[in-house]
């Protein structure tokens, strides 16, 4: 399964909804299928000119290493020039910051990737998982 259009789209709107609710700073969001095809994106009035690269690099980043941006972040502490590396040969396809997290449907299959930028990691974190939920889904790594 592969994440759709009205599913991206109720996955923004909840997002964006939660960032708000918090006063976060305007927000871009990015969604990728698990293809890593784009699939929908919004960048709120006021988010600045690289909000949209900083989404997209979390969800293309969670995507192709298979793991919430959180967990690769703190990964790349442990191992700083094998993360340059990666970051450097995928041209900057890795946003090395909470705010990039797997979608999965219930059965823990991956769909594809939120990305989410424009407040701290945390708070990008934290709107991108309640898009998630409210859409019906599930997110991260599965044990």
């Amino acid at each position: 399964m592969t994440l759709s259009l009205d599913q991206a789209r109720r996955i923004i709107d909840a997002a964006l909804g939660h960032g708000r609710a918090q006063g976060a700073q305007p927000l871009a969001v990015f969604l990728l299928d698990a293809g890593a095809h784009p699939v929908a994106f919004a960048r709120e009035d006021g988010a600045s000119l690289f909000r949209f690269d900083i989404a997209k690099a979390k969800a293309t980043g969670a995507l192709g290493m298979g793991a919430d941006t959180r967990v690769i972040a703190t990964r790349a502490a442990a191992n700083p020039g094998f993360f340059q590396s990666v970051v450097a040969v995928t041209s900057g396809q890795l946003a090395l910051s909470p705010g990039g997290v797997l979608i999965r449907d219930l059965e823990g299959a991956v769909m594809g990737a939120v990305g989410i930028s424009g407040d701290t990691g945390d708070c990008d974190e934290a709107c991108a998982i309640a898009g998630i939920l409210a859409a019906g889904l599930s997110h991260g790594v599965q044990s």
